[in-house]
């Protein structure tokens, strides 16, 4: 029997994944790390607790499924988009990554667009500066720590900087490339005007790959760290999206699927690029070769639900301890108690600023229309449905441009919630399904794998062997015209609120 490895590494922690050549799970292990926030707005991970976490993980599930790791085929790699990493000449780590959803670059993206011009900028990267995106975080370092910038050898992306810790190369791919705000969308490669412009040095950036493709091979440092074979091929890999993408099957025209984790994603592929020329969704390379997808992105989708739970579930989470049950699970029950509109109260997820289709870094969360009648249950109801109506947001945009959506898939720890589905369904109006497997990324990088190893023909035909779907949630009649009231006056409050959030900045 052949295997394949698909690793995940997320915000919250790392999730390896072994499955068999089928998309059978034989062993799962997840390892969190923390979050750094050293001051409003900051966001930064060790790059060190990733590549322990991957190896660990790594190690685990071999040794719990008792595969012999010859016949572990490939390994494919998911990460969180957008992170800086930066090494010195011989590997080293400089300085904590600045992970995606920071939000200290303002300055720097105005920098970037003064340099590059906003309709050039577009025009090469698919998007505008945006203030999670890499360029602008190397541009901050150099502006505020030069002395880490001068030694810096190595620019890679988080997943990136796992994959020189296996097997020594410096190497990227088009998706996880693609938000970086340095790479030529349209032509899959760097952009030497884009470099030249924002005089970055060409050299300090890794080969860039197509997803599929071997861009090397376990070495025998890391297989004595990991439990794999030396040798074992590793293959380019995809950002986090474009990884869930493969592993829903989201690899052709009119499929998308909605993504609820840290952050939110309405994602579609498109065969033809499209680019949003006002910039408020992303377009990049997709992990199918010579194929797009275009995205909608909000920043604070489960985290906002984390935070509610982290600061006012504490008797949810202790009882859920009790019962061997996720605390998320109870808190479903809880929002199922209060009514759709929550008893008229509105909730706004920015907690990290937000993308789509806003690009304020500016604007915070807030509750709108709370009162004393109001319990823990209508907030909770309100944080969930406020989620919804962000992803709404990036729907009605992929719409303007023409990008077809014969239907939607949820995934994500979101997506396994029921309640949180039949709100995706009944706001967007159209039928809501998950697939089978509930590992989404790590699936899609190990598809990714097994096409690298030779196992399938394409990507479109290793999601046809290995995806399947359960039957859709529709639409409840009665419910959609009440949640587009609601969507309606949701879409009302982030105007009014603009210049309170730029002025509040500014204090």
């Amino acid at each position: 029997m052949n295997y394949l490895l698909g690793v995940d590494l997320g915000t919250s922690g790392t999730k390896t994944v072994l499955f068999d050549e089928d998309g059978n799970v034989i062993a799962s292990k997840t390892i969190e790390y923390p979050l750094y926030q050293e001051k409003n707005g900051w966001a930064e991970q060790e790059p060190l607790d990733w590549w322990n976490a991957a190896a660990d993980t790594i190690h685990a599930v071999i040794t719990e499924s008792g595969v012999d790791n010859k016949d572990i085929r490939g390994l494919g790699i998911s990460g969180q988009m957008h992170g800086l990493v930066m090494l010195d000449k011989d590997g080293n780590v400089l300085r904590r990554s600045i992970i995606w959803c920071d939000q200290r670059t303002a300055k720097e993206c105005e920098e970037i667009t003064a340099r590059v011009g906003a309709e050039r900028l577009i025009e090469i990267t698919a998007n505008p500066a945006l203030t999670g995106f890499t360029a602008s975080k190397i541009l901050w370092v150099r502006n505020n720590q030069p002395e880490i910038y001068a030694k810096c050898a190595h620019i890679l992306l988080p997943k990136d900087y796992v994959r020189y810790m296996l097997t020594g190369d410096f190497a990227t791919e088009v998706s996880d490339a693609s938000g970086m705000q340095l790479l030529d969308v349209p032509n899959r490669c760097w952009s030497d005007e884009v470099l030249e412009k924002l005089d970055i040095d060409k050299a300090l950036l890794p080969k860039v790959y197509e997803s599929p493709e071997v861009t090397g091979v376990i070495s025998e440092e890391a297989a004595k760290r990991t439990g794999l074979a030396a040798g074992t091929i590793v293959v380019g890999g995809a950002g986090d999206n474009a990884a869930a993408a493969v592993g829903t099957g989201v690899v052709e025209d009119g499929k998308a699927f909605t993504t609820i984790g840290t952050s939110g994603v309405v994602f579609a592929h498109t065969d033809n690029i499209s680019i949003d020329p006002k910039g408020r969704v992303h377009t990049f390379c997709c992990a199918v070769p010579g194929a797009w997808h275009v995205m909608g992105v909000t920043q604070g989708a489960g985290l906002s639900l984390k935070w509610f739970r982290d600061n006012f579930c504490g008797a949810e989470k202790e009882t859920a301890a009790g019962m061997g049950v996720d605390p998320y699970y109870l808190m479903d029950q809880q929002a199922a108690r209060s009514p759709i509109g929550c008893n008229r109260l509105l909730y706004l997820p920015y907690l990290m600023g937000e993308r789509t289709p806003h690009l304020d870094p500016d604007c915070r969360g807030a509750f709108i229309g709370l009162s004393a009648m109001h319990t823990k249950y209508d907030m909770l109801r309100a944080v969930m449905e406020g989620v919804t109506y962000s992803q709404r947001d990036s729907v009605e945009v992929l719409k303007t441009m023409g990008v077809s959506i014969d239907g939607m898939l949820a995934c994500g720890g979101g997506g396994s919630s029921k309640l949180w589905r039949q709100m995706l369904a009944d706001t967007y109006n159209c039928a809501v399904r998950t697939v089978v497997s509930k590992e989404g990324p790590a699936l899609g990088v190990a598809i990714l794998a097994g096409v690298g190893a030779g196992l399938y023909p394409s990507v479109q035909e290793g999601c046809r062997r290995v995806i399947r779907l359960n039957a859709p949630q529709e639409p409840i009649e009665e419910n959609v015209p009440k949640y587009e009231a609601f969507y309606r006056m949701y879409t009302k409050l982030y105007p009014a609120l603009k210049d309170c959030y730029k002025a509040l900045a500014a204090l």
